[in-house]
């Protein structure tokens, strides 16, 4: 195991803390947490925000950890090194980091309600923010998984 199998994961998770932190004294005693065209149609407590803003955060950081634990563990056992030429510490840091990609996602969403109640501004819209992620999260797979079966192709041919 290698913390940087989960790097991004725990920064995105320091940074929503900070980012809570932050907020938290700016926030109304009803929280806008649910938007119906642009106007609020849903309200928690600040308390009940916090939550709803770092527990999926933290849930999602921790299985990233756990993902990274257990496929070290399992490689170690069952993954013969001189079999293939497939890198398996890049595979293993390349599943913990993608664990980042929602926790961004929603942490902008989570961002939109904390400007909002602060300063009556919404962000960008979700959608928008998310497919910018999700179109670059699929290039970074595809060049990993094309540099790797490039590599595995390249050997047998030899």
């Amino acid at each position: 195991f290698r913390w940087s199998y989960v790097v991004l994961p725990l920064v995105v998770l320091l940074l929503l803390v900070g980012l809570s932190a932050y907020f938290y004294h700016l926030l109304p005693a009803e929280v806008a947490v649910h938007f119906e065209n642009g106007e609020p149609d849903g309200w928690l407590s600040p308390l009940m925000t916090m939550v709803l803003a770092l527990l999926p955060q933290i849930l999602l950081a921790a299985v990233a950890l756990i993902l990274a634990f257990v496929m070290t563990r399992l490689a170690s056992r069952f993954w013969p090194p001189e079999g293939t030429k497939i890198n398996l510490k890049t595979i293993v840091a390349l599943m913990g980091n993608m664990i980042a990609l929602p926790q961004i996602v929603f942490g902008f969403a989570i961002a939109d309600i904390f400007v909002y109640n602060a300063y009556h501004i919404h962000l960008p819209p979700l959608w928008i923010f998310a497919l910018m992620f999700m179109v670059v999260g699929g290039i970074v797979i595809g060049v990993v998984f094309v540099r790797a079966i490039r590599r595995e192709w390249g050997g047998r041919n030899r």
